[in-house]
């Protein structure tokens, strides 16, 4: 039995559809996420059933509407919109960064650029976490097929076609050599298994941590598991809980960019990266997404 809820979420001003439905269009694939025009389809686990969330963009509104191949549950509405309000960045406080920044001598050609730019978060705070150990010293391109053979090994399915992204329970219980055969490396094998294991016994609570976003407790957690970096958690928090402050001086293309706004003909070292990043707190991954975007959309 498919059991379905429909919402409608209000957008801000100037709202940029694009940049969020470009972030899921990032596997051409469509094994589990689909763009049609302005309208986005996503296979997810809700409450561990298989469900498809469709967001369509109008001009002021997003109509929501989750299909779950089960039962809903009774903080079904609040729970949705949560989640897609966080997916959409609708409360992310850019309009206050770039009222601070539009005038600083290099910060001020990245917001021209992208004026309103907000960061696409991921469904679940695991997914983002997931991807992120993924994307681990590799390509987007090879961490993109990596995930797309990770999703097809998980074979959930929901009644509507799509592949969803495998929660927890799921990858708790594949093989090590089914993941292994998906791309993963051994040590990445590993740390997927030991995360997966630790949001099921509840010593990394992150639906919980969702909600109230204890960035000090998330931080302190992850780093105690192995395989786990700053990268990563810096990574997670922005894309998993849409957290602005995390520095992102280790990322490569954060490096590159901040290279090219500078006009240096000499790499820019993490270091370097750290020290420049730390006067735009409490705004620091917001600045990572506008370099990014600055080289290219397919970065972003």
């Amino acid at each position: 039995m498919t059991e379905t809820l429909s919402t409608v979420v209000d957008l801000p001003d100037h709202f940029r559809a694009e940049e969020i439905l470009a972030f899921h269009r990032r596997d051409t694939s469509e094994m589990a996420e689909r763009v049609e025009g302005r309208l986005l389809q996503k296979g997810l686990m809700w409450d561990g059933c298989a469900a498809r969330l469709a967001i369509e963009f109008g001009q002021r509104q997003a109509t929501v509407n989750l299909a779950v191949d089960g039962d809903l549950g009774a903080a079904a509405p609040r729970l949705l919109l949560a989640m897609v309000e966080r997916m959409l960045g609708v409360t992310q406080q850019v309009e206050e960064f770039e009222r601070k920044h539009r005038s600083h001598p290099q910060l001020a050609a990245l917001i021209a650029r992208h004026p309103g730019l907000r960061v696409p978060v991921a469904a679940t705070p695991f997914e983002a976490l997931t991807w992120a150990v993924t994307g681990q010293q590799i390509s987007v391109g090879a961490a993109t097929s990596i995930r797309r053979k990770l999703i097809e090994a998980a074979a959930v399915r929901h009644s509507g076609g799509l592949y969803c992204y495998p929660d927890a329970n799921r990858i708790a219980g594949m093989a090590e050599t089914d993941l292994r055969r998906a791309g993963f490396s051994s040590a990445k094998t590993q740390t997927l298994i030991l995360l997966s294991q630790k949001v099921q016994d509840g010593s990394l609570p992150l639906e919980a941590w969702a909600q109230t976003l204890p960035v000090d407790d998330i931080r302190g957690q992850l780093q105690l598991v192995r395989g786990i970096g700053p990268w990563t958690i810096s990574y997670t928090l922005l894309r998993g809980f849409g957290w602005l402050d995390g520095s992102l001086h280790g990322d490569v293309a954060v490096r590159r960019g901040l290279q090219s706004l500078q006009g240096a003909t000499e790499k820019v070292s993490e270091e370097q990266a750290k020290r420049w990043l730390a006067d735009f707190s409490p705004w620091r991954a917001l600045v990572a997404a506008h370099l990014w975007a600055w080289q290219s959309d397919d970065i972003y």
